[in-house]
């Protein structure tokens, strides 16, 4: 979603847990946007648009396809058109990702160097910045999702994403297949909204702080209030944690993850083959359970499976 308009920051920055406020033209950051009462209703990355002076001139809102629904009813229920125009860039806008040590020299390969590749390269997560490429312009995007795993996003218009695409297949791209990105972002830790959060969960229960997606300076937001108490005079009872799973059984999703009591104290939410073959995942699990704890989750033919807790799931 687009906005524009010269309320869009304001308007935006009291709906998300970030400060909008902060950014500046090729600055980007992940946020939140949450209920009343503090729960996660979509995770978003925002992208500050320089105008022709370096001001912000726009701000490009991008979030997965299962929380684009509900932040977008947010969006139409609270921010006056008047005052920030927005608009919906789904279905005219593409991007694709590259990851690897070889994505900088194949921007190289196909005419992007300079500055702003520099900048991007070497700027804090989600630092973007316009760029030519087989004679497509794109927005270069730093993304941070996949932890050690160097990953860009390249946003461009629908129209040129197969010219984009087979021009990077050209210069030695692979295109990998659709559940590598999510396998490579389990491994880093990374949750994702609909599968390991939803609106039944508090932000720092995703361990939203962790991943800086929350401002403790910034001004009123929807859900500051459950936020701040949280942060500042109590604690959450439950958090996303990245877990080993023995006995190579995937696990369903939501499966029940017991201590040696049989007690629950969580659930498994992703899971993915690590790159040493090795089952792993994100679970939410209660907060006492300890880093290296040892846990069990039971199939459905009543056999027990091992399960080694290995820490927060925003530790790669």
């Amino acid at each position: 979603m687009l906005f524009t308009g010269p309320k869009a920051a304001e308007s935006l920055t009291g709906l998300v847990t970030n400060d909008v406020l902060s950014l500046r033209g090729g600055d980007g950051q992940y946020a939140c946007a949450l209920t009343q009462k503090g729960r996660v209703i979509a995770d978003v990355r925002i992208l500050a648009i320089a105008g022709g002076d370096g001001s912000v001139a726009s701000l490009l809102v991008d979030a997965n396809p299962a929380a684009g629904p509900g932040f977008a009813a947010m969006i139409r229920k609270y921010v006056n058109p008047r005052l920030a125009k927005y608009v919906d860039v789904t279905a005219s806008t593409a991007c694709l990702t590259l990851v690897g040590p070889s994505a900088l020299s194949l921007l190289a390969a196909l005419g992007a160097s300079g500055v702003n590749v520099d900048e991007v390269a070497n700027g804090a997560a989600y630092t973007h910045r316009t760029v030519t490429l087989a004679g497509v312009t794109a927005r270069l995007v730093r993304v941070p999702d996949l932890g050690a795993t160097d990953a860009f996003d390249l946003h461009c218009d629908a129209a040129d994403v197969s010219t984009l695409r087979d021009a990077l297949q050209q210069a030695g791209a692979e295109q990998g297949a659709e559940h590598e990105w999510d396998r490579l972002r389990v491994i880093a830790g990374r949750p994702e909204w609909g599968v390991d959060m939803d609106e039944t969960t508090l932000a720092q229960e995703a361990n939203m702080d962790a991943l800086l997606a929350i401002s403790y300076q910034k001004g009123c937001y929807t859900g500051q209030e459950t936020v701040a108490r949280v942060h500042f005079r109590g604690h959450v009872n439950r958090t996303l944690r990245r877990v080993r799973l023995g006995g190579g059984t995937i696990p369903p999703h939501g499966a029940p993850l017991l201590d040696k009591e049989e007690k629950p104290v969580g659930d498994v939410r992703s899971t993915a083959i690590g790159d040493d073959g090795q089952l792993i995942g994100i679970a939410m699990m209660r907060r006492e359970v300890p880093d290296a704890g040892e846990l069990t989750w039971v199939s459905a033919d009543a056999a027990a499976h091992a399960v080694a807790v290995v820490g927060s799931a925003d530790e790669a």
